[in-house]
Formats: structure tokens, sequence, C-alpha cells
């Protein structure tokens, strides 16, 4: 297939797209890095509805020439605005990348006709507080807690009022704490890349208690996203989750032990304000589905995750 992927050089399009090659798609990649160069690259920005429009009509952004205009048969739609602090500080940016982008690609989807991936997120089920499985967003009422999950559940609703009203095609993914080497450190990443990189820095940290997360190394859910291309099932929903439910104190003392060194680094306090507290996930469907799977467990996940920081930033 021609496959489209939005925000194809973040945590997690950086190894879908080669997934995707692999078993033999052609694949091109939008996101926003201003310098970087490949032939199956542009610069987008799908808040801007003119910049992501360029890719179907052929106006091109390479000086002097015009591309020939594309078709693509599915778009993994992950270019987005990612953390719950980051939707505080960077608000205007989250909603308009977040809810405008998706709007925009939907208002191509209507045109063109292609089949997506939309992707939301684990945060949208709130503070749930038993397991998470799909068909709770449809039966419960839930309260998103901050703005980042108030801005993925929004978008899971324009894809289903796009396809009440114009037909179209997506699956939704909600994925949860994915994590593994291609995460590059900002202090809005996700807490294992966090940890990780502090402890290897010797910046101290906070470890909030009374939170719990179900963890899954960044392989083992790209394998399950690239299995969406053999079985593309619209108005499907999928929990894409691990199995090492675990708090986030084990999660320190694994990078901790890992690097030998000791708690001296860590500050702990109760809770998050406004963050989910505890996350089980049930996967069932994307197993059933999606011959999702868990290869890799977190004692080893942390250890690739580690290792590969120490690589790119020569540590």
């Amino acid at each position: 297939m021609n496959i489209l992927v939005t925000g194809g050089l973040g945590a997690v399009g950086s190894v879908l797209v080669p997934e995707l090659e692999k078993r033999g798609h052609n694949v091109f990649v939008i996101d926003l890095n201003t310098h970087y160069h490949a032939e199956n690259y542009a610069r987008v920005d799908v808040g801007e509805f003119r910049q992501l429009e360029k890719l179907w009509t052929g106006k091109g952004w390479d000086r002097g020439y015009l591309h020939s205009p594309r078709k693509f048969d599915m778009v993994f739609h992950l270019a987005a605005e990612f953390g719950r602090w980051n939707g505080e500080d960077y608000y205007e940016t989250m909603w308009k990348t977040n809810a405008v982008g998706t709007k925009n690609l939907l208002k191509m989807q209507e045109k063109e006709g292609f089949k997506t991936v939309y992707f939301s997120t684990s945060e949208v089920y709130g503070d749930f507080r038993d397991v998470m499985v799909e068909k709770v967003m449809e039966n419960t009422e839930v309260k998103q807690l901050n703005d980042y999950a108030l801005s993925k559940w929004v978008n899971e609703q324009q894809v289903l009022n796009s396809a009440s009203m114009y037909a179209t095609e997506s699956v939704r993914v909600r994925l949860f704490n994915s994590y593994g080497p291609g995460e590059y450190y900002s202090p809005y990443r996700s807490v294992i890349c966090l940890f990780a990189y502090r402890a290897l820095k010797n910046i101290p940290y906070i470890v909030y208690k009374n939170h719990s997360r179900t963890s899954i190394f960044i392989t083992d859910v790209v394998n399950s996203l690239a299995n969406i291309t053999n079985n593309f099932i619209p108005g499907e929903v999928y929990n894409i989750g691990g199995t090492d439910y675990h708090d986030i104190e084990q999660i320190s003392d694994l990078i901790l032990n890992y690097l030998g060194k000791d708690k001296s680094l860590v500050t702990f306090q109760e809770n998050e304000i406004l963050t989910t507290k505890d996350k089980r996930v049930d996967s069932s469907k994307a197993i059933e589905d999606l011959n999702h799977k868990v290869t890799v467990n977190l004692e080893e996940g942390i250890a690739k995750t580690i290792e590969w920081m120490k690589k790119v930033y020569n540590l």
C-alpha cells in the first residue's frame, strides 16, 4: 500500500515507518523538522489545512518545481502534541495540532477516501478505577482530567462524527504508556524516559507514589499497529497495552538498580494533580484482531532504553 505517516519522525513514528517499509509498503512521512531531508519526507504542519492539502494536490514544497499529486491508501495519524503538562504549558499549540490537525485530516479523508488509523491515548479513561476495556467509554461517563486527555477524546468524537456523516473508514487506537529507543528526552516525555535520562545525568526527579501504569515496549506497540494494514476493521477501537502492571516507584528502582545508583536523586510525593492514578489495561480485542503480543518485559525494556540513551547522548 501507499501509506502516509503523520508525525513520522516522532517516538512512535520513527519506529513504525521502518516496520511498514520492511513489510513492503511505500511510506511517505510528514513532520515539522525544518532541516530534515529525504525523498519520502515533507515538512507539514497538520494544523494548517493548506500545508496538508498540498500532499494531494501536487503543489510542492521544494523551490523550483512541483511534485506529482499523491494518493494514499492508508494514513497513520500520529502527529500530535504529547503529554499532560505539555498541554498546560503549550495549550495553544496542543489544541491546534491535536484537534484542528485531526479535523484537517478528516476533511481530506472525506474528500479522498483513504483509510485512517487515528491515535488516541489511555488518558481518555480518566480515573476509571477498574480494568480499562474499550467499551468503558461507550457505557460509562468518564471525566478526562487534563487538556491533553480532553483533546484526544475530542478527536475520537470527531472521527466518529465523520464516519456517521461521510462514511469515512477509520480505526482508533489508545496507546498505554509506550516507551523505548527513539524517545528523546524533554521534560514532557514518558516517565521512563524522564527517569532514565535524569538518572544518567544525575538530575534529581520526583516519584509520585500513588500512581500505577501498564507499560509496553515500543517494538511491541509498533508490530501490532503495523498489523492493522492486514486486518483493517472500520469503526473499531483498540487498546494497545502491555502486561507489566507496576507503580511508579518500581520504574525508578529498576532504572537506579541497572545504573548502580541509590535513591538520593529521588524525592517522593503522594500524587500528581489531575493525572490518572491507575491504569490497568485490557488488550484482548487487539490480541484477537491484531495478533497483539508482548515480547519485551519491563526490566529488559528499561535496559534497552538506557543503553540507547547512553549512545545517543554520549553518556
